[in-house]
């Protein structure tokens, strides 16, 4: 990728996204008429709940339309509190909240704040694609800690231990995960805790997929466990996926209150405030009862268990159950092809969209979103295991 010689320095360090080509080949086949299965969609394909939509029209139509504080209103901050108190056991004041345009933008000012050049941030490979890059953009370094689909892709103690340098600032967890889907159990993110607090790392745990967890796992939060690793933790949340809010662009974060603080002067001149119409909505929906979080992730599991039933009788296909997320990532080594070239002559041939995993970490996966119905995973999955059978 050329970078023109008047731009900043940084962007020679940010890599273009793998699937670019891939995802607007798939648009272009769509609008031309073409029947494209969609296995790439990274949000929930059910609509946001009326009453919350609802709560977005009255705030236009009583004229909440102007700036708000820029960490959010007082309202909101507090039903953010109160959902942190009461689903992770985690205890914060309004000052350690800041509400932000998205959970990806929480994480980007948490890293914008507590990183520099000198700084190396640990991240659990695979991972979500916009991680690294935001290491890049804080000029700092990503070094990645491999996993195995063994220890269901999660990073152990030791793993953590011998990552560790004195450069070492930031380690990101996500849980439940994505691309993997997942899930780190409280005895593990201990061990993880004891091991940050010795080395005084701070943790962004991203925790944006909270609400989808299957198989009757509790998800637990790494900053609930002591008051040592609650003082270096940032716990990020939002409601695009427990809510299929994706478009209204509202994530949060909880931080200790110096962290906090910076990153409201960061905010400050930076974007400002996130939409008031938007916060007026998320206040609906921390307000209300988590039935259609539940439903979401019931009707998920359902798909889940299909797919997964799927993959096991077509050759070349290896897998981890996910214990959370909406996401089936696949080891494709047996095909002899590559993700980005599984993912193109698929596309071509059979017009199934799906993600390499080489925009991950790994080349030798994809990710199967099962953010879609029933039916248009039979009929992708038909395509795909016919596709597999000739090549």
């Amino acid at each position: 990728m050329k970078i023109d010689t008047r731009l900043a320095g940084r962007l020679k360090k940010i890599n273009p996204s793998s699937t670019l080509s891939i995802t607007s080949k798939a648009k272009k086949l769509k609008s031309a008429g073409c029947d494209i299965v969609n296995f790439a969609a990274g949000e929930p394909d059910f609509d946001t709940p009326d009453f919350i939509k609802a709560a977005a029209i009255a705030a236009i139509n009583s004229g909440f339309t102007k700036y708000t504080p820029t960490t959010g209103t007082a309202e909101l901050k507090k039903l953010i509190i109160q959902k942190f108190k009461k689903d992770n056991s985690l205890e914060y004041a309004p000052d350690q909240i800041i509400v932000s345009n998205g959970a990806k933008h929480s994480i980007f000012n948490a890293l914008m704040v507590l990183t520099s050049r000198s700084d190396e941030v640990l991240i659990p490979l695979p991972y979500w694609v916009s991680y690294p890059e935001m290491v890049n953009l804080c000029e700092a370094t990503a070094r990645f800690i491999k996993t195995t689909a063994a220890n269901n892709f999660k990073i152990t103690v030791s793993d953590l231990v011998k990552h560790i340098t004195p450069k070492t600032k930031v380690l990101i967890l996500n849980s439940p995960s994505n691309p993997a889907g997942c899930v780190y159990h409280k005895e593990e993110l201990a061990g993880i805790a004891k091991i940050c607090v010795e080395k005084n790392i701070f943790v962004i745990s991203d925790e944006i997929y909270e609400k989808i967890i299957y198989d009757g796992i509790k998800h637990e939060s790494i900053a609930s466990f002591n008051q040592a690793i609650y003082n270096l933790t940032i716990t990020v949340n939002g409601l695009s996926k427990s809510h299929s809010m994706t478009g209204w662009r509202i994530g949060y974060l909880g931080a200790p209150a110096d962290v906090a603080a910076a990153i409201s002067k960061l905010q400050d001149h930076s974007t400002s405030n996130p939409n008031s119409i938007a916060q007026k909505a998320a206040e609906a929906a921390l307000s209300a009862p988590d039935d259609f979080s539940q439903k979401l992730c019931q009707e998920f599991a359902k798909r889940r268990d299909y797919l997964a039933a799927r993959i096991k009788g077509i050759k070349g296909l290896d897998f981890c159950l996910p214990q959370g997320a909406f996401y089936m990532f696949c080891n494709i080594a047996k095909t002899g092809l590559d993700s980005v070239t599984f993912a193109k002559r698929l596309l071509d041939e059979e017009y199934v969209s799906l993600i390499p995993g080489d925009a991950f970490g790994l080349d030798d996966y994809i990710r199967i979103s099962f953010a879609t119905n029933i039916n248009e995973l039979q009929k992708g999955m038909d395509r795909m295991e016919s596709w597999l059978k000739r090549i």
